[in-house]
């Protein structure tokens, strides 16, 4: 995740344009009344310059150098409100987040998605590539509109463990002959690792690979939604409690009631 430290530049550079404009314009006004004033200065007095053209011209300076003062009021109000968004969003680290997105963290060998269909399909496969654009992994999909969970352990089509980075979940579709294709929206996780700001946005960091915007974040869950999904479910009967609930089991067994 690129850092604060690393975009105090892009900041700097982007707070100035409108300071550099204002200079421009005073520089540009100050000329302007130079010439008006060397023009008045050696005019015919029995045939005047007409005042209506320079007038106007001063009026239209006036316009702009308001447009510019207003714009510096917005920056600095833009600025605050970022600020206080990342101020904010600060509590989201040690949190997961899920983001609007196609590239998702693999964090300790786990990586989770979900991805949205807009209508039934006749078939669906998912694909998920390295930043290089190699595939590594390809599987099928759902098939059924709605919103399906994808969740990825971090290996290969052979059964090889990946590093721990940014991984591009893709989906494809087809639909019967004649009909339009299907729409479909990913989402990611990842647990926030830090927060970061520039002059028009501000950041979080997913895990140690992936950035996203603050306002493409969907939900934000526990530091431990991907470990219930670790949690072993029994099967075949096998770890599940056989002790029949209280006041159940064979009619044999039942307390009689308590005489008067």
């Amino acid at each position: 995740m690129t850092d604060v430290s690393g975009l105090t530049g892009y900041v700097s550079s982007g707070m100035n344009s409108t300071a550099a404009d204002s200079k421009k314009l005073s520089a540009d006004m100050n000329t302007f009344l130079t010439l008006l004033t060397t023009q008045l200065k050696h005019q015919d007095p029995l045939d005047p310059m007409d005042t209506a053209e320079f007038t106007n011209q001063l009026v239209q300076y006036s316009a702009v150098e308001q447009s510019i003062q207003t714009n510096e009021k917005l920056d600095t109000l833009l600025s605050l409100n970022i600020a206080n968004l990342g101020a904010q969003a600060v509590s989201y680290i040690g949190k997961t987040a899920q983001v609007l997105g196609d590239v998702m963290p693999l964090e300790n060998g786990k990586a989770k998605a979900t991805y949205t269909l807009d209508k039934d399909v006749t078939s669906a496969a998912i694909t998920v590539k390295d930043m290089t654009g190699k595939i590594v992994y390809s599987g099928a999909a759902e098939k059924t509109a709605g919103t399906h969970e994808f969740t990825w352990d971090g290996k290969d089509s052979n059964g090889v463990q990946l590093e721990d980075g940014a991984y591009q979940i893709v989906v494809t579709t087809t639909v019967p002959k004649g009909e339009t294709s299907a729409s479909v929206t990913t989402t990611v996780f990842g647990k926030v690792t830090g927060v970061a700001s520039d002059a028009n946005n501000v950041y979080v960091g997913l895990g140690d690979s992936v950035t996203a915007q603050l306002g493409d974040i969907v939900t934000i869950r526990n530091d431990d939604y991907f470990d219930k999904d670790d949690a072993q479910k029994p099967s075949d009967g096998e770890g599940e409690d056989t002790t029949p609930p209280e006041g159940e089991g064979d009619g044999d067994s039942e307390t009689p009631p308590a005489e008067g």
